[in-house]
Formats: structure tokens, C-alpha cells, sequence
């Protein structure tokens, strides 16, 4: 299926990154490094608006776990990816989304320079490779920079520095960037990250808070649920701030 996506015709225009650290890789439904299989309807796949960016880099349908081959020293699970794209396929036509989240990992691991940072641009830059176009960064990292107060206290400095270089790599000045509010972590810091990823004030950079949604027992990660409802989030900050107004709105409202 995925060799038919590789041509010019087929593949998405409308291009979304998904990045950060275990939650946006997904880690719902997995137990004892066991996914459970389950796919709530909003995660279910649309094999003809709905794509991923495999780590071999060709389009393929997409379907949980997205990160499966990305994040693939962890077990993935269900992520906000999904419920994202379904929740934005009926204003947005032909998605593409394209995993680079990776658990575990700190801020100073996505600095300019870096492998997790060349990665991402590399998979962002092949992904235009047939005529589409990145839309938004869908971020959501932190949790590993709530264990030290140096971690914490440079957090800022270094969560801007990678939007401006990664608009830079890309030559995209104004995109949009939609990161997560932490919703766990280290009790010590988690105040201190969270006041700082809401209080960025950068053009086109918006923030959706995941506190408050269900965590699974592990006290880190969100459950498949509230995975759902995160993409959910998301989609409704992506539409809200970013995509095109629908034409038939103002008819609607005449």
C-alpha cells in the first residue's frame, strides 16, 4: 500500500509533525511494554485522507501506534495523532502526519545539532519532497526537564531557541507551532515548566494544558482516553488559530 502513496499524486498536502517525548508517542493502552490493540473509533484510520510518514520515509495509511517504528526501543501505544487527524479531515483535505516523538527525551536532546533534532528536520524535509506543505508542529515534551532545577531554569531559553531554528531549517518563519502544557513529572519543577510553556510569546505559537486529563497508573502517562481527547485539543487549537475559515461560513450565517 505504501509504495502506491510515493508518487507526486498521492501524497498529502497538508503535512503535520508530530514531536516531543513519550506522550506524543503514545503510550496509551500499553501495560508491561504491551499495547493492548484497542483503537477507539476517533483513532480508527482513513485509508483515503490519512497518512503517516514512515521512518524508511514513504506515505503510508495511518493507524495506531503511529510511532511504532520511530520511538522503537519503547512500546507505543495510542497517541494524540489519530484523533487529531480525524478530528481536522473534514476542514483539512489529505493529511499527512509525521512521527518524530521520541519517550524519555530532554529538551537539550532536541538542540540544533543534535540526532533527534536532524531527524525531525530531515523526516519534515523529505516529507515535502512531493509537493506538501508543513502546516503545524504539534509538540509536547517536558516531563524530563522537571528533574533538575537547571533543567527547569533553562527550559525557556532552550524551547525558543528550537522554534526559531526549526522555522529557520525549514524556511518556514511563520509555522505554526502547537505545543502541550505538561500534565506530569517531577512534583519539584512540573509548576515551573508548565508556567513557562504557557507564557511563551512567540507569533503563531499557541498552548493546549493536558492537566487535568486522566493519567494511567504509572502517574506520567495518559491514558488511551484522555489521548483521545488530547488529540481532540489540539485539533480544536489547529482549527481555532491556523486553518483556513470554511467559505460556507459567512453563507451559513447571511
Amino acid at each position: 500500500m505504501a509504495s502506491a502513496l510515493e508518487n507526486e499524486a498521492n501524497s498529502p498536502k497538508n503535512v503535520f509533525i508530530l514531536s516531543g517525548q513519550s506522550n506524543m508517542a503514545g503510550r496509551g493502552g500499553v501495560e508491561k511494554h504491551h499495547w493492548d490493540g484497542v483503537v477507539p473509533i476517533e483513532c480508527s484510520p482513513d485509508a483515503s485522507r490519512v497518512f503517516r510518514f514512515s521512518a524508511h520515509l514513504h506515505w503510508e495509511v495511518a493507524r495506531e501506534p503511529l510511532h511504532h517504528d520511530i520511538d522503537a526501543k519503547k512500546t507505543c501505544g495510542v497517541g494524540p495523532g489519530m484523533s487529531f487527524a480525524n478530528a481536522i479531515k473534514d476542514r483539512v483535505e489529505v493529511i499527512g502526519l509525521v512521527p518524530c516523538a521520541v519517550g524519555g527525551t530532554a529538551i537539550k536532546e532536541w538542540a540544533h545539532g543534535e540526532h533527534l533534532y536532524v531527524n525531525m528536520i530531515k523526516r519534515a524535509r523529505a516529507s515535502m519532497h512531493h509537493g506538501g506543505e508543513i502546516k503545524a508542529l504539534l509538540w509536547y515534551q517536558g516531563e524530563s526537564d522537571t528533574l533538575s532545577q537547571h533543567c527547569a531554569d533553562t527550559y525557556k531559553a532552550n524551547m525558543e531557541k528550537l522554534i526559531h531554528t526549526v522555522r529557520a531549517d525549514l524556511h518556514l518563519p511563520s509555522l505554526p507551532i502547537i505545543q502541550v502544557a505538561i500534565a506530569s513529572g517531577d512534583k519539584k519543577y512540573i509548576e515551573k515548566i508548565r508556567e513557562v510553556q504557557k507564557a511563551i510569546d512567540l507569533p503563531n505559537v499557541v498552548c493546549v494544558d493536558a492537566m487535568g486529563l486522566q493519567l494511567k497508573e504509572d502517574n506520567l502517562h495518559l491514558t488511551t482516553e484522555a489521548q483521545v481527547k488530547l488529540g481532540q485539543m489540539l485539533a480544536d487549537a489547529y482549527l481555532t488559530h491556523f486553518a483556513p475559515q470554511e467559505p460556507s461560513a459567512a453563507v451559513a450565517s447571511s
